[in-house]
């Protein structure tokens, strides 16, 4: 089958606004905090993945909303100056393009985030063109918890594009509620061929108390289980062994988005026809690499360069075989 699209994201898109490192607590009271540096990038879980998947040269499309106003004109942009195919870029009338400031903590990669929702409560499985979803190779959802009547489509949307040919993924990110809403989970999750939560994300969305333990429940419930360590590098339950990855050792700048850098690494290897084993260690350096510059796109790796540093000594990777309890 030909397809016209290698990767279609369904998700989030708005301006990122980062600001720190912040090093006492934040302050209020009209207090004025001075940090060490500032961007205006884009940001979006969503737009990020879309981003780094074009930079290691993937076709990309981008299905999510903005408002009509400067926040929305500057993501479209940005996709644009990036690759990404912007045509299911819908442009709601009457709602604000969302937007999120970050501010992030010195050393370990810690950060707050506040996020006004704007358009993201309104973007439902009507913003995905029927086109797009079956001209693509692979689909990835985003931002499950932002999204909801989106998160209520996905079950449907996974189905026909998997009916025709595609392979699926899901990064649930946070939920801001911590409800976690089980029962959409367990519908979408069947559909999902990959799962890419972080490490909290996936003992929240198991009720489990390790990383290793989420990734196993979870890959007996359907999906591959891809689960993103921080300074651990990443692991990944198939249902039958746990390979784990240390990744490349790096001095990061910014962490923003390096989850989001890592799926677009480990989505781009399975196209290509990675191992899982392979699939995890690039995924695992895109989303290290991308933390050489503040924001989530700006230090995207490239293929050759993703390539290149999977042969650093740092990296290694361990199985682990067993039948999934």
């Amino acid at each position: 089958m030909t397809y016209d699209l290698d990767l279609l994201v369904l998700g989030d898109a708005n301006p990122d606004v980062v600001v720190g490192p912040l090093d006492g607590p934040l302050a209020f009271g009209q207090r004025e905090q001075l940090v060490g540096s500032g961007a205006l990038t884009l940001g979006g879980s969503g737009a990020i993945m879309a981003c780094g998947a074009a930079r290691l040269g993937l076709r990309v499309a981008l299905a999510a909303r903005v408002g009509d106003d400067e926040a929305g004109r500057f993501v479209r942009d940005a996709l644009d100056a990036r690759g990404v195919d912007t045509s299911a870029l819908r442009v709601d009338p009457g709602l604000a393009t969302p937007l999120t400031v970050i501010v992030t903590r010195p050393g370990n990669g810690d950060r707050a985030i506040l996020t006004s929702p704007g358009t993201l409560a309104a973007t439902s499985g009507d913003d995905v063109p029927p086109r797009l979803l079956t001209a693509a190779r692979h689909v990835h959802a985003a931002s499950y918890f932002l999204l909801p009547l989106l998160a209520r489509a996905l079950p449907a949307l996974f189905r026909t594009a998997r009916a025709h040919g595609a392979t699926t993924s899901l990064d649930t990110n946070d939920d801001p509620e911590g409800r976690w809403d089980p029962e959409g989970i367990a519908a979408v999750l069947p559909g999902t061929d990959f799962l890419l939560p972080n490490a909290a994300e996936a003992m929240a969305l198991a009720g489990s108390r390790t990383p290793a333990d989420a990734a196993a429940a979870l890959a007996g419930r359907g999906p591959v289980t891809v689960v993103k360590n921080g300074g651990d590098g990443a692991l990944a339950h198939d249902g039958h062994g746990l390979r784990t990855v240390r990744g490349p050792s790096v001095t990061p700048r910014d962490t923003v988005g390096a989850g989001d850098s890592f799926d677009a690494g480990f989505v781009a290897a399975t196209l290509a026809g990675l191992p899982l084993a392979e699939a995890l260690e690039l995924a695992a350096v895109c989303g290290a690499l991308s933390t050489r510059a503040p924001g989530g796109t700006p230090a995207q790796p490239t293929w050759e360069e993703a390539v290149d540093h999977t042969a650093s000594p740092a990296t290694t990777t361990a199985t682990t075989e067993g039948k999934n309890a």
